[in-house]
């Protein structure tokens, strides 16, 4: 499979070897057998999966079908793009990552579980990938909390509705398992890799606190916190950042992040900052002295570097390795090979669009997966799979019988591309203006409330 480093990962796969060896021999030495033997069985079913990723990548494209699709997609904390219109190609990503596919054995044990169906985004496939959410789940039925933690990077005045997609999921989460949420603002990483002043970024990292807090979260369980102001609140935070940081070398964060050697000190050290809120000691006012609370993350899969670095250090500062769930990107109206842009408005419905605005975008740039004439279309169907419209209604028409009869009727040439345009046009509109009706409910002294370092309720 063209595009990844088999080299690599035949060197992980033998260091994962060489270290089960270590850890074997140090067993029984060691007074804690039990420990260490914790240790060594997750470093093994590290190491098989190492293994079966390698067999995976050079036995080749395993579809069959010779083509290079995704292989040239290009998925990091700062930029997406895929080589293909219908977007990037999600299973190669999986296995690229080393992550886990979310399948139909893992949400049938969810739904049986919270007693209630999985949410739409789940069920569809959105959240699509996770790390050890199986192991959150046990946490979960042993009647053990866990908490949520989700993040904001505030480069724009408004949010779009690609901003929205974690929030709303969280939320749902939040609610479903009842447990505490921390929300970082890293308006921080906005001053490193933006033209922005400091100043901006801690007003940009406010408003969008307001939208989030429109979404009708729990001041009760939930801790909003911008870097610029926490870090100087919080000695434990401060004190876990700096542990994250000694654990990692500038040839590591080189390597995950592409940092070179005309990169700011600042952008080198940020990712230590992301990595400190997945510990539950990191927020002593809400966890007290518990430093073995478990985490759980959902965010879009192009974050993943920074947690795959998280993962790795926990073990050495004695912590929880943090539990992630990943979405597929939000994608661009001009087509699936980009994600939405906070800064190209015609990229993007925002928070703040008026009915016209929101029209007038989809009507406009939403790509269409239709035909060129309308007896084309109704000869050979349209394709869902590239066309926005239908995209976007997988994320926000909750009637999974609705959604499958558009699907079937367009793919046949029954519909034609301005129905779904419409039905979407009819779906967001309302959905944009109640969440503005919400957002003018917000006042500064409920951002300072959820703001404020407090214990929480769980």
């Amino acid at each position: 499979m063209p595009g990844l480093d088999v080299g690599k990962l035949s060197q992980r796969a033998d260091e994962a070897d060489a270290k089960i060896d270590e850890l074997t021999r140090l067993i029984a030495e060691l007074k804690d057998v039990g420990n260490a033997s914790t240790n060594l069985a997750s470093l093994q079913e590290e190491n098989k999966r190492l293994k079966e990723r390698l067999v995976a990548v050079e036995g080749g494209n395993s579809s069959g079908d010779g083509k290079s699709g995704g292989d040239e997609d290009e998925v990091n904390p700062w930029d997406v793009k895929a080589s293909s219109e219908k977007g990037v190609d999600y299973d190669k990503l999986i296995v690229k990552f080393g992550s886990s596919k979310v399948d139909a054995e893992l949400i049938a044990r969810f739904e049986k579980l919270i007693k209630q169906p999985v949410h739409p985004l789940l069920r569809r496939g959105i959240f699509f990938s996770h790390r050890d959410l199986s192991l959150i789940l046990d946490k979960f039925e042993k009647g053990e909390k866990f908490f949520l933690y989700t993040g904001r990077g505030p480069s724009s005045e408004a949010m779009h509705l690609g901003h929205l997609i974690p929030f709303m999921f969280t939320k749902w989460l939040q609610e479903v398992f009842n447990v505490p949420l921390v929300i970082q603002l890293t308006d921080d990483e906005k001053f490193l890799w933006k033209d922005f002043k400091m100043e901006e970024c801690q007003r940009l990292g406010w408003s969008n606190a307001k939208d989030i807090i429109a979404l009708g979260f729990d001041p009760k369980k939930t801790f909003i916190f911008p870097d610029l102001t926490f870090m100087g609140q919080c000695p434990n935070f401060y004190q876990n950042v700096i542990r994250i940081q000694k654990c990692v070398t500038y040839n590591q964060v080189k390597g995950i992040f592409g940092f070179d050697d005309s990169s700011p000190i600042g952008k080198i050290g940020f990712p230590a900052v992301q990595a400190a809120p997945s510990f539950s000691s990191s927020f002593p006012f809400i966890f007290g002295d518990n430093t073995k609370v478990p985490c759980l993350i959902p965010c879009a899969i192009d974050q993943d570097p920074y947690f795959r670095m998280t993962r790795d250090v926990a073990p050495r500062l004695g912590y929880l390795k943090p539990a992630l769930l990943h979405s597929s990107f939000f994608p661009a109206l001009q087509g699936a090979q980009t994600k939405m842009s906070a800064s190209d408005a015609n990229s993007s419905i925002f928070l703040t669009d008026t009915p016209k605005q929101i029209k007038t975008k989809i009507n406009k740039y939403a790509f269409s997966g239709g035909q060129a004439t309308v007896e084309e279309h109704k000869e050979k169907g349209g394709n869902c799979d590239i066309d926005i419209s239908f995209q976007y209604l997988r994320f926000f028409l909750d009637d999974d019988e609705k959604l499958e009869k558009i699907r079937a009727d367009y793919t046949s040439g029954e519909l034609l591309s301005g129905f779904l345009k419409k039905e979407l046009i009819d779906i967001l509109t309302p959905l944009v203006l109640e969440h503005q009706e919400r957002r003018k409910t917000v006042t500064d002294d409920h951002v300072k409330e959820f703001m404020t370092p407090r214990p929480l309720q769980f």
